[in-house]
């Protein structure tokens, strides 16, 4: 009873709560796509600038499920519609089911898309090697209302990724006549904190403007980064895009880890603060050919983001552009499955108009880890895990240190927090 008495408090701790879409779908597919599209901040501002900005007038609910007696296997459904429907109005609705080799190692998978769209029926393969840094894909449309194009009838690539390189080109294995030159090409190389890399991408047209020589199909970049993609991590990223011989594209992307004090009493007397993810992004681009542009808008444009996750349970995001505004609030239930209802409104201020847009997402792909760390941000055991029938208490073998996620040590870490991109 003394024993008990005299037992010393527990150690003051912060709520490190999992953020809300990490790793983000578009991770899932990277070996599809070309590294220089995905680098430079690219995929972080893509879902800053689009995630849970549902379109003006539209509600869309994503179903993402995935079986219990086969975690290798799962199926994402997607249906979007008017608010306000009309007759000659289609809803749009498609199917995405995936199989892959590894549960932890999404880049080796199969999947079959199906829409209602032009593409009705799509099939994508992918496998990687990361022993020897090889992989080979492929895309092939099975059924198609009409085929125009030489990509209509597939597209193949082949790659070589590391941590300092990546390189590799795309290529459609049935092309018309007089169409031989190669979909993509790119190479990208990481010197410490510079990323630097080119791609050879051809504009629709005619076969002659797809040629070597024509400056209009090549862009370069350059980046440069600090910490990595854990959400444990801040991490910093600019870039500097020479686009197509006529564009300059400028970013910024930032994310930040904040803790504040809160008093919850909900939780133990121990817990005195919360973790924050705070992202800022921004990009400006703009035409430096001096030609006029075809478009109505300006010859620059830019769009300024950002996103605070205050808690598990809510995101705030906002984002600015040229021509509108827009403000999107999401809830997060971490039920099994997990629910999440979005609502945006986007101010158009060419016309003066305010319009708001829905979204629902059902989700059980990923597993919420809720970790605690001390207020000097040292994770301590043990983990917190919020199911549907209660909650569950779990004591791991060792702490997660911070000196662990600054020497990018994350093995100790749940996998819905370690990093991604170790490859180019």
């Amino acid at each position: 009873m003394g024993n008990w008495l005299n037992k010393e408090a527990p150690p003051p701790v912060v709520l490190v709560p999992p953020m809300f879409d990490f790793p983000p779908l578009a991770a899932r597919t990277r070996m599809l796509e070309s590294s220089y599209d995905l680098l430079f901040g690219k995929l972080a501002l893509k879902c800053l600038f689009e995630d849970y900005f549902e379109a003006a007038k539209h509600f869309s609910t994503r179903i993402m499920l995935k079986p219990i007696d086969d975690p290798n296997v799962d199926l994402v459904a997607m249906v979007s519609c008017p608010l306000d429907h009309k007759p000659e109005e289609k809803i749009a609705g498609n199917a995405l089911f995936r199989w892959q080799r590894e549960i932890d190692d999404p880049h080796t998978f199969v999947d079959l898309f199906v829409s209602n769209s032009e593409r009705i029926l799509r099939l994508r393969s992918c496998a990687y090697y990361p022993k020897y840094g090889f992989g080979a894909f492929g895309i092939f449309p099975v059924l198609m209302r009409k085929r125009i194009c030489s990509e209509d009838f597939g597209i193949m690539g082949l790659r070589f990724g590391s941590g300092n390189l990546s390189i590799g080109a795309t290529f459609v294995p049935y092309s018309l006549p007089g169409d031989k030159f190669p979909r993509t090409a790119w190479l990208v190389s990481r010197m410490g904190r510079l990323t630097a890399g080119f791609q050879y991408k051809p504009q629709s047209g005619s076969k002659s403007d797809a040629s070597f020589n024509n400056l209009m199909n090549w862009s370069c970049a350059i980046g440069y980064g600090l910490g990595s993609s854990s959400p444990l991590s801040p991490s910093f990223n600019f870039g500097l895009e020479f686009a197509k011989s006529s564009q300059l594209i400028a970013s910024f992307y930032q994310h930040a880890v904040v803790q504040r004090r809160v008093k919850n009493p909900f939780e133990e007397n121990e817990v005195v603060g919360i973790t924050n993810y705070i992202d800022f992004g921004f990009e400006l681009e703009t035409r430096i050919d001096g030609e006029e542009s075809s478009h109505s808008t300006s010859e620059s444009t830019f769009q300024v983001a950002v996103s605070w996750q205050a808690n598990k349970n809510f995101l705030l995001k906002g984002k600015l552009g040229p021509l509108s505004s827009s403000v999107a609030l999401a809830f997060k239930s971490w039920w099994k499955p997990s629910f999440t209802f979005s609502i945006s409104a986007v101010r158009d201020r060419t016309v003066g108009k305010t319009s708001f847009g829905f979204g629902l997402r059902i989700e059980d792909l990923r597993q919420a880890s809720y970790q605690r760390a001390d207020p000097n941000y040292v994770m301590l055991t043990p983990n917190k895990e919020h199911l549907a029938e209660g909650i569950v208490w779990k004591t791991g073998n060792r702490p997660v240190l911070q000196s662990d996620v600054d020497s990018r040590n994350f093995d100790s870490l749940p996998r819905e927090l370690r990093p991604i991109g170790k490859i180019l």
